[in-house]
């Protein structure tokens, strides 16, 4: 095999060749074994020449040093059990369990998940409004909590939101700990000088990637990254091993390599494309009075698009169900006053045209609506969009007992209506992104549930809520000692 084939090439070369599978998979490469085979025509398992990705050192490490060139890292490994597997190899690798770490209230569940399996004592750090975490609440943390030994952000948060980076890094090396930075949304970000910079060249130890999140690779598709000396990468190894699967998918490893290539070939056509589209958005949307999409920055990922309610006049639920309902355009998530609409360079002119007429039509029938309703007549300029990020708490609940506890603890269920001064169960959470509103083993205060119904009621996914089909309301909590 020649090195500068792609993983995609040696397995299209493997299927064009006579050699019989006489191992695994079961379907054998054969066209006629179920309504799927044409998608298992270059899905095979580890078997001579093709490499390990547990132990690569042929075809996977060249694809893996060809993603590790292109984003700068001193080395990178292949997720195939998505951002999700990297957040808990990489937390599981840089604290040990009891030990202390830092981390915004934002991240992801499979933060939590590792919190739980290392049983970690996590000082959390509200993000502001827009979901930024403040470097000084991080030097705060450090001040207040000797012996922290990594600090967990999330980077750009689901919205698009980018936090200072390079300041947080700076804070957390001269405290002694290592820096995770949850950048499952920016595998884009540092390839296009008009987008935001990487974690990885911002200072950031970890860096975990989900490329099918904004670039052409399949569901499920991530990278980690290593950056400096700081973190112990057979540590890393050792827990990618644990919470990978020992079946790693080939196909999902070549649409990985099929990235990469593409972003090599044509990354700046692709990058250039995702600008010029979301700048096409907002020329055409900008005189809107009633619907806002507020400008991107470099703080911020142009692929994101809030379609924001000015002044409240509707619900981002109310946005998200008529985009999707009625003009047949999937939005991402709602928020309470704003959609989400991801777009990337591989959008179509035809889709983009589609989401700008839906916001402008929009845009008139809220503008209707509201011409016979008291205040109407106000100046526009008294409008404004509200993008603040609203799935997480406002101040955190109190802690009454360890999570990892209280998640083993006996537990029973109660109507939400009398959860108020319980400890709570498991998790509660908007969905997306996954934001706990509460954590397991912290305590539900009536706020909380005041909240919790409003979500319901305005058709938010709330998980941790079981409504039964009497429409009845349960949460679990822990049960009496």
């Amino acid at each position: 095999m020649k090195k500068e084939e792609s993983l995609r090439d040696c397995l299209e070369n493997l299927k064009n060749s006579d050699l019989y599978p006489f191992h695994m998979p079961g379907h054998k490469r054969n066209p006629g074994a179920g309504e799927m085979a044409r998608y298992m025509d270059i899905d095979i398992t580890e078997i001579d020449d093709y490499d390990n990705l547990h132990d690569a050192d042929g075809i996977i490490l060249r694809a893996e040093e060809r993603a590790n060139a292109l984003y700068g890292a001193d080395e990178t490994h292949f997720l195939v059990n998505g951002s999700s597997s990297g957040v808990l190899a990489a937390i599981s690798a840089v604290a040990g369990r009891g030990e202390k770490i830092i981390a915004g209230r934002n991240a992801h569940k499979s933060f939590y998940h590792a919190v739980y399996l290392r049983e970690l004592d996590v000082t959390y750090i509200l993000p502001d409004p827009e979901g930024l975490v403040n470097p000084k609440g991080i030097e705060d943390a450090f001040d207040k909590n000797p012996g922290i030994k990594a600090v967990f952000i999330t980077s750009p948060t689901y919205e698009g939101m980018v936090s200072d980076v390079k300041k947080i890094a700076e804070i957390t090396h001269k405290n002694g700990a290592i820096l995770v930075v949850d950048e499952a949304h920016g595998a884009h970000f540092g390839l296009y000088k008009k987008l935001p910079e990487s974690s990885v060249t911002e200072g950031a130890d970890i860096v975990i990637h989900s490329l099918h999140k904004t670039l052409a690779a399949m569901t499920q598709t991530a990278l980690i990254h290593v950056k400096g000396d700081r973190v112990d990468r057979e540590k890393l190894r050792r827990f990618l091993r644990i919470y990978q699967t020992s079946s790693p998918s080939y196909v999902l490893m070549a649409s990985i390599d099929s990235c990469i290539k593409d972003i090599n070939d044509n990354g700046k056509e692709v990058l250039e494309r995702l600008i010029r589209f979301r700048k096409r958005i907002e020329a055409e949307t900008a005189d809107l009075t009633w619907i806002r999409i507020p400008h991107f920055s470099k703080r911020q990922d142009p692929g994101k698009v809030l379609i924001c309610s000015a002044d409240g006049a509707i619900t981002g639920q109310r946005i998200y169900d008529i985009l999707r309902l009625e003009y047949k355009l999937q939005p991402e998530m709602a928020g309470d006053t704003y959609a989400l609409a991801i777009i990337t360079g591989y959008d179509t002119e035809d889709g983009i045209s589609r989401l700008i007429e839906a916001v402008k039509e929009l845009n008139t029938r809220i503008e209707n609506e509201q011409s016979n309703c008291l205040g109407s007549a106000r100046n526009k300029k008294d409008k404004k969009e509200n993008i603040e990020q609203s799935s997480g708490p406002v101040e955190l609940p109190k802690t009454v007992i360890p999570f990892y506890k209280a998640w083993d603890a006996d537990m029973e269920e109660v109507d939400i209506t009398r959860a108020a001064g319980r400890v709570a169960g498991d998790f509660i959470n908007l969905y997306p992104p996954g934001i706990p509103l509460v954590v397991p083993g912290e305590a539900i205060d009536k706020e909380l549930v005041r909240k919790i119904g409003e979500y319901i009621n305005d058709g938010r996914n709330v998980q941790g809520v079981k409504i039964s089909a009497k429409g009845e309301r349960t949460v679990k909590v822990v049960a009496p000692m």
